[in-house]
């Protein structure tokens, strides 16, 4: 199909999604009333299990999640009779306004106006009782989430027993002890319990083989991966080789961790492990998932030469090779946390008190802090000595690492070092729970930053491919944009590493989704939303429309170029302003409520923004009445030049000097304006010539004219003309005056003409002041003039001094 004939349909089909965005929602289907009595019973039931506290958390999040279904139930009840309260209402309007007290108005009318009332109130009733029941529904979820993070604060602040007193190493080696003897006991008697091997060979197969897969994928098929990236890097092209690499790195995580899992599976299936061993088994994976996830972003924050990663922090390869090394050590610290402390070690950190899959009878808070002390003093050395790394991050020359990253890093490096002292203080001083919470989320928030800064850099790797393998993609705009929203869907990450439920989040979220008033306005993510959404889609209508005007409509009209600007530029400002009432309108926000807003910035925009609305309208005024275009030639301010481009605010002016100057519009509709080439390229020149006093006037005129009528763009009609303005003692001042076709080339004729004066006038014997012939000529004529009067005066002295002469 050809193309200008697919153009016209897709202008069309743009035009109908956009229009059928800007439409208001279409009413929903009614909703039924919910059953409000057994929404009381639930409410009545909440409320006193709350008010005794006897319901440990999970009760209490059990019974939230039920009240929270019936809260979006009641919510959606709101609406009941929607549809028919909109009808009544206009029925009722229909009859007229009310009369006011003391007045009245015919029976009939107000019989109506009595049964459309009642009809009114008994329809609106449903919805008013959900509004109330979802009040009450909210302050119960309100109350529960302040129940549990009550809980979770005492549970961080509450004070144990410290691990320093030698009183509790004992108890705690011993207890460890009877956990790993009951481990051993559990698998014992199941094996006997099975009849020993006999029992087994009939799960021996499935065992083994999962055995099997789960150690080779330990080691070859860790190897292999680990070493797959350097052999691809080599064979890769230059433009995939970063985006490739990244994508193949991701088995050093996969591969392990599926081999891990596999080996987990298989002491599962073997049916030797119960309710002692299972929590520890089923903890391999969360572990798993800890060491090889940080063992991966040790190697691609700090590279070794020989893998073909870009590295993107800047240090030297001796300093690399140190933070890798602390960082898996980090990541093998983090690992032994996950695998103890959710199984067999109370006070683990945040909702420690919630712990589920644990052994029956885990360690005694006593016996559990010391092991948490061993192991939290394990994991802040590593910090310690990884931000001792870190926080030495210098800004190289030249610079081709973002500040940004490096002034974040430091700074983490620098809380790094204060956690990885204070956490160790805490669990000493008896606060296991808080030195725990504290060091695991410290080290969990640096992880992912280092996620987040790889995944930054594959995203302008990805970026650079798209655009053909050039590096410097890398730096434009849309990485840097598309790595800002990846930081703010990390937030709510963040939000878990300390210590946020996924309740809070889903509770955070709805609240965020009934929106927050101003002046009237209630604004919500969805609406914001569609509210760019539809304004993206009428920005880019607009611009399409813009460009065909531009290129295949305007082109074929007698507009000159100014004035096909001022149409295109006026398509921009109509195209943005509908744009933006589609959007609003979509959105779901009430113009009218503006109006307070509106009022109190005029008072803002009449004082600190009257010159940037001046400037608009004149702008306005100027696309519209074009006594300027793009391409005059036009004096304003004291300032020439080329007019290069007319927007809203302000003109830009190239002078001749190849500087550009910005005139404000004000300026131009306020200021006298010179434009020298609006309507005719036409213009006047005046070239000023002084002869010697002696000189034929008559020759110069003609030879002036000739000269003039010599130049390719002097016009004919009006021939041009030769004036003699004035004769003085030192010469005669005359004006050549011609007018050009092209006053553009103005300063060349010019000069042109004074290159001729000089070669014609001094061929014709002219004298021209200044010369050395001109200066005698003046000097000669001045004496000749000056004789007659000296030898007057001679004269009558002889006279006077003659012998016999009277007085």
């Amino acid at each position: 199909m050809p193309r200008f004939a697919v153009l016209p349909r897709l202008a069309l089909l743009i035009l109908a999604l956009f229009l059928a965005l800007g439409q208001p929602v279409l009413a929903q289907p009614e909703q039924e009333a919910p059953d409000l009595a057994a929404w009381n019973k639930l409410a009545d039931q909440a409320e006193q299990i709350l008010e005794s506290g006897s319901a440990n958390d999970v009760r209490l999040q059990t019974i939230r999640d039920e009240v929270v279904k019936w809260r979006e139930r009641l919510k959606a009840a709101q609406g009941v009779n929607a549809t028919r309260i909109a009808t009544l209402k206009d029925q009722i309007a229909a009859l007229g306004p009310a009369p006011a007290e003391g007045q009245t108005e015919p029976e009939e009318i107000a019989a109506r106006r009595k049964e459309l009332g009642e009809q009114l109130a008994t329809l609106q009733a449903p919805g008013l009782q959900a509004v109330e029941a979802y009040g009450r529904a909210d302050g119960i979820v309100a109350q529960i989430d302040q129940t549990l993070r009550a809980r979770q604060t005492f549970a961080l602040i509450r004070k144990t027993p410290t691990p320093l007193n030698p009183a509790n190493w004992g108890p705690a080696v011993a207890e460890a002890g009877q956990v790993a003897s009951h481990i051993y006991a559990e698998a014992r008697g199941r094996w006997d319990s099975t009849a020993g091997a006999s029992g087994f060979s009939e799960r021996l197969p499935v065992f083994a083989g999962l055995l099997l897969v789960a150690l080779l994928l330990l080691s070859r098929g860790r190897r292999w991966v680990d070493s797959l990236p350097s052999r691809l890097s080599a064979r890769a092209s230059e433009r995939s080789r970063a985006a490739l690499v990244f994508g193949v790195s991701l088995g050093q995580i996969a591969i392990p961790l599926v081999g891990l899992i596999l080996f987990a599976s298989a002491l599962m299936f073997s049916g030797l492990f119960a309710e002692w061993g299972l929590p520890l088994v089923m903890s391999l994976a969360g572990a798993g998932v800890s060491f090889f996830s940080g063992l991966w972003l040790a190697r691609r924050l700090f590279p070794a030469p020989d893998t073909a990663v870009d590295p993107p922090l800047p240090m030297g390869e001796e300093r690399r090779a140190k933070a890798r090394f602390r960082a898996t050590l980090l990541a093998a610290s983090l690992a032994l946390h996950q695998l103890f402390a959710r199984s067999v070690l109370p006070l683990s950190g945040f909702h420690s008190q919630n712990d589920s899959d644990t052994v029956p009878q885990r360690l005694s808070e006593a016996s559990a802090g010391v092991w948490h002390f061993l192991l939290v003093l394990f994991g802040a050395f590593c910090l310690l000595r990884l931000c001792n790394v870190l926080r030495g991050l210098r800004q190289p020359e030249p610079a081709d690492t973002p500040d940004y990253r490096i002034r974040v890093v430091s700074f983490l490096a620098m809380m790094g070092r204060l956690v990885a002292v204070i956490a160790p203080l805490l669990v000493a001083a008896g606060y296991v729970t808080a030195g725990n919470a504290l060091l695991w989320s410290a080290i969990m928030t640096l992880a992912l930053v280092g996620l987040l800064i790889i995944l930054q850099d594959f995203i302008a790797d990805l970026y650079a491919l798209a655009k053909g393998g050039d590096r410097s993609a890398r730096d434009a705009l849309m990485p840097v944009l598309i790595g800002f929203a990846l930081i703010l869907l990390s937030l709510p990450v963040f939000a878990l590493i300390w210590g946020a439920r996924a309740s809070d989040l889903a509770e955070a979220w709805t609240k965020a989704q009934q929106g927050f008033s101003l002046g009237g306005v209630r604004l919500s993510p969805m609406a914001l939303l569609t509210f760019l959404i539809v304004f993206a889609i009428g920005y880019f209508l607009t611009n399409f429309v813009q460009g065909a005007f531009r290129s295949s409509i305007l082109p074929k009209t007698r507009l000159d170029a100014g004035g096909q600007n001022a149409v295109t530029s006026m398509i921009g400002y109509v195209g943005v302003a509908l744009a933006a009432v589609f959007a609003v309108t979509s959105a779901g926000i009430d113009l009218t409520s503006l109006a307070f807003v509106a009022g109190a910035l005029s008072v803002g925009i009449g004082f600190g923004m009257q010159q940037v609305v001046s400037n608009f309208v004149s702008g306005i005024i100027l696309l519209v009445e074009r006594p300027i275009a793009v391409g005059d030639w036009i004096e304003v301010g004291g300032q020439q030049g080329i007019v290069r481009k007319m927007a809203v605010r302000a003109t830009q002016i190239q002078t001749f000097d190849r500087t550009q100057v910005i005139v404000p519009n004000s300026n131009l509709i306020t200021q006298p304006v010179t434009n020298w080439t609006r309507g005719s390229l036409a213009g006047r020149i005046i070239v000023p010539i002084t002869v010697g006093v002696t000189a034929d006037s008559r020759q110069v005129a003609a030879l002036l004219r000739e000269i003039a009528e010599d130049q390719p763009t002097v016009l004919v009609n009006p021939a041009p003309a030769v004036l003699l303005r004035s004769i003085t003692p030192t010469g005669q001042n005359f004006e050549l005056r011609a007018v050009l076709s092209d006053i553009n080339g103005g300063s060349s004729i010019v000069s042109e003409i004074n290159h001729q004066i000089l070669e014609r006038f001094a061929a014709a014997g002219i004298v021209l002041p200044g010369s050395a012939r001109g200066a005698q000529d003046i000097y000669l004529h001045q004496a000749e003039a000056e004789a007659p009067v000296a030898l007057s005066l001679a004269d009558a002295q002889d006279e006077k001094d003659r012998p016999g002469r009277s007085s």
